[in-house]
């Protein structure tokens, strides 16, 4: 029997699919873990029912996966794959038993997130402003003004449509992960932005659906191209060691915070389901204070 074939997996994945409607990133993603984890089993131990598969299997698995040099950050993501596949199955009746009881996730260290800071932000945003306005540049635009003015995900960007869209009340509705919707206000600023680009998209291109933003061809953008274009342009920015869309979500967060912002008004507007996710961004403002207490405290 295939691997992708297997009725336990593919009942699995269904779930995801049709009834948490996740997104196909995220199912590829429990797919790729669970492949993984029965072609090892398959190799190791020979053709397993699920209900023979113990915590000793399980932590072979994760042996092997450390020994291979995987991140703990990896690890962790793969446990709660399996944590997921199994809990799913003993809901469904299929298992009696868990063999994910006593697996522990390994403990990551948070890596602070990296941002654009305020003044590189500022110069850059003034750059594209006084660019030549061919249509790279237009797309450049757009892109750097709404990840850095929104925070929205790269997925959710290249996926905005025209009807998301509120001219009049200064808002855009994002559709999330999970196909989660929320609200983002924007400034006057940005809608002016918006509806230019529109005009320009309109006298360019006979018909472009209802996608906001298109390639130099009127064609939806595409990820690649997204990423790509937000990678120079950053690149022009400063010395940042990444260089991708998520960056200017990190620093659309940053400068919220460090602006005084609350935690749970950015945990909304970034779309985060709990707010262990948002409070790494806690951290840089920490570091901000810290940094403004040696320079202005004499003893310190």
């Amino acid at each position: 029997m295939s691997l992708l074939t297997r009725p336990d997996i593919q009942s699995f994945l269904d779930y995801l699919q049709f009834e948490k409607r996740y997104s196909v990133h995220t199912v590829i993603s429990y797919q790729a873990d669970l492949t993984a984890f029965f072609a090892f089993l398959d190799v190791q131990f020979g053709k397993l029912q699920l209900k023979d598969i113990s915590y000793s299997f399980v932590r072979s698995w994760l042996a092997d996966l450390k020994e291979k040099g995987i991140s703990s950050k990896s690890i962790g993501r793969k446990i709660s794959s399996l944590k997921s596949f199994f809990k799913y199955h003993l809901r469904t009746g299929n298992l009696e038993t868990t063999p994910m009881t006593n697996v522990i996730t390994p403990k990551v260290g948070k890596r602070l997130p990296v941002y654009v800071k305020e003044d590189e932000t500022k110069k850059l945003l003034e750059t594209l402003n006084q660019s030549t306005e061919d249509w790279k540049t237009l797309n450049a635009k757009m892109l750097i003004v709404l990840f850095y003015n929104t925070g929205m995900r790269l997925s959710e960007l290249i996926n905005l449509k025209e009807k998301q869209l509120d001219m009049g009340r200064s808002q855009i509705k994002v559709l999330g992960k999970g196909n989660k919707e929320r609200i983002i206000p924007v400034s006057k600023a940005v809608i002016k932005n918006i509806g230019d680009y529109r005009q320009l998209k309109k006298k360019e291109f006979e018909n472009t659906g209802d996608s906001l933003l298109v390639t130099e061809k009127g064609k939806k953008l595409y990820p690649k191209y997204a990423y790509l274009l937000v990678r120079e342009y950053l690149g022009q920015a400063g010395t940042l060691d990444k260089k991708s869309p998520h960056v200017l979500r990190h620093t659309f967060a940053t400068h919220l915070m460090n602006s005084g912002a609350e935690l749970n008004a950015v945990k909304e507007l970034l779309g985060h389901s709990s707010l262990a996710s948002t409070q790494v961004y806690t951290h840089n403002s920490i570091e901000k204070l810290r940094n403004v207490y040696k320079k202005a405290h004499p003893k310190a």
